[in-house]
């Protein structure tokens, strides 16, 4: 079977899908200036591309998977099939303008809106009704208003840079995260394909293991059944009796991070001694 060759973006994206190749089983290096990151798997052949590039590139076939925002994918109008969305690099597409505008004064006069998301801009504001003209960027977006720009269309995960630059929100055009996805020719491939869905499922596996951890409690026969059956878990409690003469059990939950405040003084007031929590690596249902 030839190599599954997968695209990792640039920058910040770069850093979680790593993260996640690393803690699926898949260490990923990449050498300073290289665009060639080294997986640890034979079967697997990385390149690093802009996030702007990546669906367009599958859609040519040239790649099998690859990982971009669907920010990137709704603006270049890339047909290509999502496979998961991994809930990395949350942002928001936004319109923003200066902060001492007058909002009725947009509709007045012609607008120059800089932003690098030509085609989104384009359908968000004619729909607007505004009389527009697109100002392509390259970057530094925040930077052209109100000088070089009227408006700008960008993407934000905090509106933090914008108010710095002495910007406002108007509106929000689209809410983005990075999304594992494939080529339709890589789809149709039954070898390709399962390798896909094998590294989706290891991958949903890092991810469910990242919002869970795991309780372990010894529970006295006495609190046991009254206990047991309250008990949060992925699917039923894993039980086994304690060793000796001890009157009880041994029991592990897996459980969501954010339950564990609640649960654990439950458990003590239950009956539950000697709680330990630990992270896991990997949750497979």
């Amino acid at each position: 079977m030839d190599k599954l060759r997968i695209l990792i973006p640039k920058g910040r994206i770069f850093d979680n899908v790593s993260a996640l190749f690393s803690d699926a089983g898949f260490p990923v290096s990449l050498a300073d200036r290289m665009y060639r990151p080294v997986v640890k798997a034979d079967w697997l052949d990385a390149k690093i591309m802009k996030p702007q590039n990546v669906g367009a590139l599958l859609e040519l076939g040239s790649h099998d998977a690859g990982f971009t925002g669907i920010d990137w994918l709704q603006e270049t109008g890339a047909e290509v099939e999502e496979i998961m969305d991994l809930g990395f690099d949350r942002v928001r597409i936004v319109a923003a303008v200066p902060a001492e505008c007058p909002l009725a004064d947009l509709k007045r006069r012609k607008l120059t809106v800089a932003t690098e998301y030509v085609n989104l801009a384009e359908t968000w504001l004619t729909k607007k009704g505004y009389d527009f003209r697109i100002l392509r960027t390259y970057g530094a977006t925040e930077v052209f208003p109100p000088d070089d720009a009227d408006m700008i269309v960008d993407n934000t995960s905090s509106g933090q840079t914008l108010r710095k630059n002495g910007l406002k929100i108007i509106d929000t055009l689209l809410e983005s995260s990075t999304r594992f996805v494939a080529s339709k020719a890589a789809r149709a491939d039954p070898e390709k394909r399962g390798r896909i869905e094998e590294l989706a499922m290891l991958f949903k596996a890092v991810l469910d293991g990242r919002d869970r951890v795991m309780l372990e409690m010894n529970v006295a026969e006495s609190f046991f059944d009254e206990l047991i059956g309250s008990l949060p878990s992925m699917r039923s409690p894993t039980v086994a009796p304690l060793y000796g003469n001890n009157a009880g059990f041994a029991v592990k939950i897996a459980v969501r991070k954010d339950e564990v405040p609640d649960i654990i003084p439950y458990l003590k007031k239950s009956g539950a001694t000697d709680i330990v929590e630990y992270d896991l690596r990997k949750a497979v249902p």
